[in-house]
């Protein structure tokens, strides 16, 4: 990992470079009243009711609807929004050299939204196994989170956890989480449900390769883990795609509607994409949620 964390450090000023160029093309898209206030959909509203004082509406919410709204106390006192990089060994993979590693997606998106919650003035932190980390100074909030997430893979193992834990999110913070899930699904389920009871609202970010979509692979292959599993040998691959595709499509359906149970949004990106997409499309969930 010390290599992974060697080579992630030279490619950050590009996959940073990237990051901007994103944010900058989904701002200047997005309709004029969403374009600066793109970070207040992490924030909890309510219907104004007769007699709320009026200091008390939040009136560039309010111009967004035909009601004025109010938000909420619990929200006010923890204006902070968290981002959580699974660093753990299977984002380190990629099917082909023409596609970039889930890890490298997975940052470019997260620094994408970090990037226009920053316009927006929200405070954008880093969340680590061990809780959240302090920045390292540089000359923008986004340049910082970069060499944060630079620092936190530099000490990151193949074994790294792919989720948080629950007890280190602040309460009522809000959640960028960038993973691909590859996690048991009680361990899934118990940390959405955990991370709803505090509560905090996560946004999740399922980072996935086509290959793990499709399992494109033909005759006796052997399968070899990245995070201590041992080699699995299989012959005639192929047989197994039409089954294969089918347990993918189930768990993404899962991952759908748990996610939603607990309160949360999730937004599925595969690497042969284009990152642009998948945020508009997380924008449009979120906007949906005020």
């Amino acid at each position: 990992m010390a290599c992974a964390a060697q080579t992630l450090a030279s490619r950050m000023p590009d996959l940073l470079l990237h990051a901007s160029q994103i944010a900058t093309t989904l701002a200047s898209g997005l309709h004029p009243q969403r374009r600066t206030g793109w970070g207040d959909t992490f924030w909890q509203y309510r219907p104004a009711q007769p007699g709320e004082p009026v200091n008390r509406i939040d009136w560039r919410q309010s111009a967004r609807t035909t009601h004025a709204h109010v938000r909420e106390n619990e929200a006010e006192a923890a204006q902070t929004i968290l981002l959580w990089c699974d660093f753990s060994g299977s984002m380190q993979w990629r099917s082909s050299s023409d596609l970039p590693a889930k890890l490298d997606r997975a940052i470019v998106l997260l620094l994408s939204m970090a990037a226009l919650l920053l316009r927006n003035g929200e405070r954008v932190h880093l969340l680590s196994p061990s809780g959240v980390v302090p920045l390292p100074p540089a000359s923008s909030g986004l340049e910082r989170l970069a060499l944060g997430l630079c620092s936190l893979a530099a000490h990151a193992s193949h074994l790294a956890p792919a989720l948080p834990a629950p007890a280190l999110v602040p309460r009522h913070a809000r959640l960028l989480l960038a993973s691909d899930l590859l996690c048991p699904e009680e361990a899934l389920h118990d940390c959405l449900r955990q991370l709803a009871a505090q509560p905090v609202r996560a946004t999740v970010l399922h980072v996935t390769d086509p290959a793990e979509a499709t399992l494109p692979y033909s005759g006796r292959t052997e399968f070899c883990g990245l995070e201590g599993e041992a080699p699995l040998e299989l012959p005639h691959v192929q047989s197994l795609q039409d089954d294969y595709k089918t347990l993918v499509a189930a768990r993404t359906q899962w991952l759908d509607q748990h996610t939603a149970l607990s309160g949360h949004i999730i937004a599925h990106h595969q690497t042969d994409a284009a990152p642009l997409p998948t945020l508009l499309a997380l924008h449009a969930q979120m906007s949906q949620r005020v």
